[in-house]
């Protein structure tokens, strides 16, 4: 059996249903429509930007996987610049003929053009073939991102705030008495 040959290719709107089902774990929650809708514009502002490109995988005209490369800054305040390799994945029955490699070599190809010093990417932190596949690649951790629904952080911080609205007042009253008794014993001949 031979392998096809696989090309890689900027995206096209018609690849959006294909994306769509590659991305679904990395999207937002909506249905497949919005989905679509979402991914039709992330393909359109990479189209006019030079500095995003939208890769897919392309292996018998099908899409087999896909990576966006986006260059910014490493962080907002480290102002190196760094080309994010953004959801490189592979479809499950092209895992494992090269596909995500020639993705990657994308990434380091687009930043080689651009004169960027660094690519990075980020793996979900319980796929652990994806992990080692980066670390393979020389790709080692830089930071942990983590993330919560705003609401649940505003519970947790509610909880965890000591609590001051009764006793504060009562202990700042004290304060003041004691300090008044102080100067009195201070000021009072003989004491």
């Amino acid at each position: 059996m031979s392998r096809s040959l696989v090309s890689l290719r900027c995206a096209e709107l018609a690849d959006a249903p294909a994306l769509a089902e590659l991305w679904a774990d990395a999207l937002r929650r909506a249905d497949r429509h919005d989905h679509i809708a979402d991914l039709e514009l992330v393909i359109k502002k990479a189209a006019a930007s030079p500095e995003q490109r939208l890769i897919v995988a392309d292996q018998d005209g099908a899409v087999a996987g896909a990576v966006l490369l986006r260059v910014t800054t490493l962080t907002p305040i480290n102002l190196e610049q760094v080309v994010q390799a953004i959801s490189p994945h592979v479809f499950p029955h092209y895992r494992r003929h090269g596909i995500g490699r020639l993705l990657m070599e994308s990434a380091v190809s687009f930043a080689e053009e651009l004169g960027v010093a660094h690519v990075g990417t980020a793996a979900a932190s319980a796929s652990r073939d994806a992990n080692r596949f980066m670390a393979r690649l020389g790709l080692g951790p830089h930071a942990m991102l983590r993330l919560a629904p705003t609401v649940a952080v505003r519970a947790k911080l509610t909880a965890q705030r000591p609590a001051l609205a009764a006793t504060s007042g009562r202990q700042l009253t004290r304060v003041l008495a004691a300090r008044r008794s102080m100067r009195r014993a201070q000021t009072t001949p003989g004491g």
